[in-house]
């Protein structure tokens, strides 16, 4: 069975209320899973120290004479920050310092993820969310390697998300998802696990993506992200228990999702003048199936809801449009081998004609 027609079973599992099984494969799956508890064991004896805690990044960032932005960031320790040192490192922190300079507003950050989080948690996430801040502007949502760990039907999961999604735009709330990252890009993990664990991953992050576009909201693909820097400076890019990102790899992840943030924020005024697909690097409308199961490959890509001639579905299903937001700068021409390039954020420029 392909990654496409998993994914829309499990959407439609979740979306019927029925199961799927721990991560939609079959007889795959059950005899995975015992591999991957008595190998799992292995790997706590390979990874790095233990921590407690994260900082706690809730407040406001920047300023202007605009009112302040409410912002809410929920989902698990990649949410919270586990693995850096200060509030300021954190992927909430770091995409509110960034909107409030391209807003000229202060953002109000509340941040109600929980570290061990698994998406049935999320239901209690948006409860003190909407408690606290009842009309916010945006909501990010970091979800899902606890699923693949702790061995959630994948079917309850995007269920949860799509619901937590559905929730917060009834609330007003522009939402960005960043997708289960791919748990087999950490080389800790001895193999075969970390070929099981790459394909539950990806099969999960395809159904999330299903859940979150039919919800209303954009999934950002964080897949191995990570898994290049860790092989070259994993003292750079993990933290030291060589399983959560640090301060510098929370900072690569919060840069996959901030084009998605400005665009849903309309930072650059992408409402009135939309960034055009590229079809040379595989961007454009595709049937969300199709849409979610190519983001899975490439991190950084944006699926997001689309139209075709004013209507939103197809024979196929659900239209979505994709792009690769964020993308590797080609190297310059003559230029001398060195370090790879930093991502390029695919960001309209504004110039004295408009918006580009």
């Amino acid at each position: 069975m392909g990654r496409a027609r998993r994914a829309r079973n499990i959407a439609q599992a979740a979306a019927y209320g029925g199961g799927m099984g721990v991560a939609g494969l079959g007889m795959l799956g059950v005899l995975g899973y015992g591999l991957l508890r008595a190998e799992a064991l292995m790997a706590r004896r390979i990874v790095g120290q233990r921590f407690e805690g994260a900082p706690s990044d809730s407040g406001t960032y920047g300023s202007g004479s605009g009112a302040p932005l409410r912002f809410l960031v929920l989902g698990d320790s990649t949410g919270v920050g586990m693995g850096a040192d200060h509030a300021h490192e954190t992927i909430g922190a770091t995409i509110a310092t960034a909107v409030s300079s391209y807003s000229g507003r202060p953002v109000e950050l509340t941040n109600v993820a929980v570290i061990g989080a698994e998406s049935p948690g999320l239901d209690e996430q948006v409860e003190r969310a909407l408690a606290a801040v009842p009309a916010p502007d945006l909501a990010v949502i970091s979800v899902g390697a606890n699923d693949v760990t702790h061995r959630i039907d994948t079917s309850v999961a995007v269920r949860h998300l799509g619901e937590a999604v559905s929730r917060l735009r009834r609330a007003g709330a522009e939402v960005v998802v960043g997708t289960c990252p791919d748990l087999g890009a950490l080389e800790p993990l001895p193999q075969p696990l970390r070929w099981l664990a790459r394909r539950w991953s990806r099969d999960l992050a395809a159904a999330q993506t299903v859940a979150v576009v039919e919800a209303g909201g954009r999934a950002v693909s964080v897949g191995d992200l990570l898994s290049e820097a860790f092989s070259a400076e994993p003292h750079v890019m993990f933290s030291k228990d060589r399983f959560h990102p640090s301060p510098a790899g929370y900072a690569r992840v919060a840069a996959a999702l901030l084009p998605t943030v400005s665009a849903a924020l309309d930072l650059f005024g992408e409402r009135s003048h939309p960034t055009e697909p590229n079809a040379w690097r595989g961007e454009g409308v595709r049937p969300l199936v199709v849409a979610a199961t190519r983001a899975v490959t490439r991190p950084g890509t944006e699926v997001a809801p689309a139209e075709v001639r004013g209507r939103t579905r197809g024979a196929r299903g659900r239209w979505a449009m994709l792009l690769h937001r964020m993308r590797p700068v080609p190297p310059r021409s003559g230029a001398a081998a060195g370090p790879p390039a930093e991502p390029a954020l695919d960001r309209p420029s504004v110039t004295s004609a408009g918006v580009q």
